[in-house]
């Protein structure tokens, strides 16, 4: 009898995007077991309290009883939340993607005027915006949406790997079509999940579902000819086959210029602020930071100051918040573990002397 898989038992509070994501990859994860062990039987469960052991029979939930139509109704479009002048990056970064920008509404001019569509039949525009975290990459996403005055279709890693083992590819197509039929601006974060290379030898289910979905990623990037903008943290994961379908800019962590800019963009003028505080000693207390970091900073010495039912934020708040901060990057980073005590060591080096005792030397 083939494996099979059962999963159940995952809380109903766990949104559905994580529980995606969690059942694809305990998939791929049972599929090499599976293909590792000789049990007739292999079964998979999750949760606390699994039910008694069955074979689900096919209700006709499952994504292939959807129309196409139906999946891309799945995606829907919001309003973009931020704007150009939100955004703190370099001035050059910023005209290359305000140039990007205005080029898309020219498009007609370019392509038809100019008869580009002779050598390119659906030119679609695929930007991706790589870099650190918290560097503006998805403000930047929103802001290129509010400037083409069109809607936004957010579809991260977890919205397009499906629940279904090797149903990615349909939820692909689906967001592509649906950004296409509402006008939107499709943004893929994560996108280092859906674009890294494609995987040779390939034997598992698992392994040939993934290159199928980063090829039908290549079809609609060939088909569409809407806005898409990818984000990523892990640029070099990409595969070659993306590199030159989409126009890349590299997002930084903010130097010293641009930390200001956004410490004086960020401490809103609602924000009752204590004369003591100093925008330069911040910008200097957060070398290194990027813009999230810095608004988490404003908004844990906000919530300090409300709590200690203060009037204002003094900087005392805010240099505290900055702290906890850094402190909380210190222990991320710290490697895993502790050092052995003289005592640990002491024993260990005793135990390794017991199980190799020393050899004679015969050496003349």
């Amino acid at each position: 009898m083939s494996p099979h898989m059962f999963f159940d038992g995952i809380p109903g509070d766990v949104p559905e995007p994580v529980a995606a994501v969690a059942r694809t990859r305990l998939a791929r994860a049972f599929d090499d077991l599976a293909q590792h062990t000789r049990t007739e039987q292999l079964v998979l469960r999750v949760g606390r309290n699994p039910p008694r052991l069955h074979v689900p029979a096919n209700n006709g939930d499952h994504p292939d009883t959807e129309t196409a139509e139906k999946r891309a109704r799945q995606y829907v479009a919001e309003p973009s939340r931020y704007r150009f002048d939100q955004l703190v990056i370099p001035a050059a970064q910023a005209d290359e993607l305000m140039t990007a920008v205005a080029a898309i509404r020219l498009r007609s001019r370019i392509y038809g005027q100019w008869g580009l569509r002779e050598i390119e039949p659906s030119p679609s525009v695929a930007l991706n915006l790589h870099g650190p975290p918290g560097t503006g990459k998805t403000l930047a996403a929103h802001a290129i949406a509010a400037q083409l005055g069109m809607p936004i279709i957010m579809a991260g890693y977890a919205e397009i790997e499906s629940k279904f083992h090797g149903d990615g590819p349909k939820n692909v197509k689906a967001a592509f079509q649906a950004a296409e039929s509402q006008g939107a601006v499709l943004f893929i974060d994560e996108a280092d999940s859906l674009l890294s290379r494609r995987l040779t030898d390939v034997t598992q289910g698992s392994e040939q579902a993934i290159n199928s979905m980063r090829s039908q990623i290549v079809l609609c990037l060939d088909q569409f000819t809407g806005v898409v903008v990818f984000s990523t943290n892990l640029v070099t994961n990409y595969d070659r086959a993306f590199e030159s379908r989409v126009r890349h800019f590299h997002f930084t962590l903010p130097d010293a210029e641009a930390r200001i800019a956004i410490w004086r963009k960020l401490l809103v003028p609602d924000l009752p602020l204590d004369p003591d505080v100093d925008v330069a000693r911040l910008c200097a207390a957060t070398d290194g930071f990027s813009g999230r970091e810095i608004k988490l900073a404003i908004l844990v010495a906000a919530e300090r100051a409300a709590v200690g039912d203060r009037q204002a934020v003094t900087h005392s708040d805010l240099d505290t918040a900055i702290a906890q901060i850094k402190k909380a990057q210190e222990q991320l980073s710290a490697p895993q573990g502790r050092p052995a005590t003289p005592e640990e060591r002491q024993a260990i080096e005793a135990s390794l002397t017991a199980q190799n005792p020393a050899q004679p030397n015969n050496q003349n």
